[in-house]
């Protein structure tokens, strides 16, 4: 959830970040399955637990939506500005080189919206020929605004100089945002992204062995969470709507036995007068309707580069501001309340450790084979987020996932640091900080199409395997 630093126009919240206080009602604990449980991840649950963690209770009474809308639709046209002035220091970002409009598919909520993407000077010549002689690696960023605020363009700059130092084309996704479309729209629209480019690579010239994903703030807990929700949609999952809960997903093997007598549940949705996990029995007096999933073709991901991401919403948000070494550099209340009641809506049916939201907690079976090998990740100093970031580095680094991780954490600096509204000149460090990403990005890209020399560098580890674990500084 980027700090809207832009907004920073009247305060600094470029300087600052989000917390939560959010939750459902508690719920009696659903069968649980060993973590290291031999059944792949996606036939395990993946469901709330019965800890006063993830399921917490809201200090009010909600706000009415049409307020949440009016204010984001204020908030947005002072983060417009304040990212105006951003884009204003020189040198200037690029503009899009063109946009595309898609339609969404996998989310149940009908609409469209926005690929913009950014490419690299040789793009047109090459596709007048159809690319008969060279593909690019591909990244697909998410822009941060807590899910609410925001816009492809507020990443320009890291945009451009992935363009420029990886020669790869950016796709920055305008994916809808909340109030006007709750958890888990974003998510579900970044996998539309993401399957778009896969299935539209040969059109666009991308090589499909060499696409990564990128974010920040809120944006970087989609680099994290959209392949999660790939990784379920490729396993073949079905899409369960109860009636009367608002929040509309149970995802179910579609190799279910309709007569079998258990029932792999990924996330359990939670209503008012529903609290427990439901069993097939339960599913079929309810008569619940299950859409099929269209098969797609397999999207394999080389890498994800989250900067600065909220990884776990079980965390409250004073959990978070007590791990905070400049309390000063947060984000107000008035921001974090806005993102939480218009992202997690009805609060009482979003279960805050869902995979989906909280990647930083989700079962290590799942994290080892939805996630790509290598992550390139940045965390700020002056982040109340940096404690659950460093903690999902180690689970990242650790036994039973053992992902590369090529791990920084920027000194001296709030979250969103890189989005001043300065007109004047740059943040400094910024660029350097980019550059040092796109450099273990290069040598991921260059893995993929078999570059000795490239492999042989990256992250100090050559002639170990893929799965060997590596923190990289």
């Amino acid at each position: 959830m980027t700090t809207p630093q832009r907004p920073s126009i009247a305060v600094t919240a470029a300087n600052q970040t989000e917390r939560h206080d959010f939750a459902g009602s508690t719920t009696p604990p659903p069968q649980s399955i060993p973590e290291d449980s031999p059944l792949p991840a996606q036939q395990r649950p993946i469901s709330p637990q019965p800890s006063t963690s993830s399921s917490k209770k809201t200090t009010g009474p909600a706000r009415p939506r049409w307020i949440l809308h009016m204010q984001a639709q204020m908030w947005r046209f002072l983060m417009g500005i304040g990212m105006l002035l951003h884009r204003m220091a020189p040198p200037h970002p690029p503009k899009p080189s063109f946009k595309r409009s898609i339609k969404a598919t996998v989310s149940n909520v009908p609409g469209d919206f926005e690929l913009h993407f950014y490419v690299p000077k040789d793009y047109e010549q090459n596709r007048r020929t159809n690319f008969a002689k060279k593909k690019y690696p591909c990244v697909i960023n998410f822009h941060g605004g807590g899910f609410t605020l925001g816009s492809p363009s507020d990443d320009a700059r890291w945009c451009g100089t992935v363009v420029d130092e990886c020669a790869a084309v950016v796709v920055s996704v305008d994916y809808r945002l909340a109030p006007e479309n709750p958890f888990p729209t974003a998510v579900e629209d970044g996998v539309d992204a993401v399957l778009y480019m896969a299935n539209n690579a040969d059109e666009l010239g991308i090589d499909e062995n060499k696409i990564a994903l990128s974010g920040f703030s809120s944006g970087a807990n989609m680099a994290f969470s959209v392949p999660i929700r790939l990784y379920d949609h490729q396993s073949e999952f079905s899409r369960v709507e109860t009636h009367g809960a608002s929040s509309s997903m149970l995802s179910l093997p579609r190799t279910q036995d309709a007569g079998s007598s258990s029932l792999s549940v990924d996330r359990i949705v939670r209503s008012r007068s529903h609290t427990v996990a439901p069993t097939l029995a339960s599913l079929q007096k309810q008569q619940m309707s299950v859409k099929q999933v269209e098969t797609t073709q397999s999207v394999s991901l080389c890498a994800i580069v989250p900067w600065y991401p909220s990884c776990d919403y079980t965390q409250t948000r004073e959990e978070r501001r007590n791990t905070s070494v400049r309390t000063d550099q947060d984000l107000p209340a008035i921001f974090t309340n806005l993102f939480d009641e218009s992202y997690l809506h009805p609060p009482d049916t979003i279960p805050l450790d869902s995979p989906y939201l909280s990647p930083g907690i989700a079962p290590t079976a799942l994290l080892a084979e939805a996630l790509p090998q290598d992550i390139i990740m940045h965390t700020c100093q002056w982040d109340m987020l940096l404690a659950e970031g460093e903690k999902f580095r180690d689970r990242l680094t650790g036994k039973g996932i053992n992902k590369t991780v090529h791990y920084k954490m920027i000194e001296g600096v709030p979250h969103g640091w890189d989005k001043a509204p300065n007109p004047l000149k740059p943040t400094p460090g910024v660029k350097q900080h980019y550059l040092n990403a796109t450099n273990h990005l290069r040598r991921i890209f260059a893995k993929q199409g078999g570059d000795a020399n490239e492999d042989a560098t990256v992250g100090g580890v050559a002639g170990e395997g893929r799965r060997k674990s590596t923190l990289v500084n």
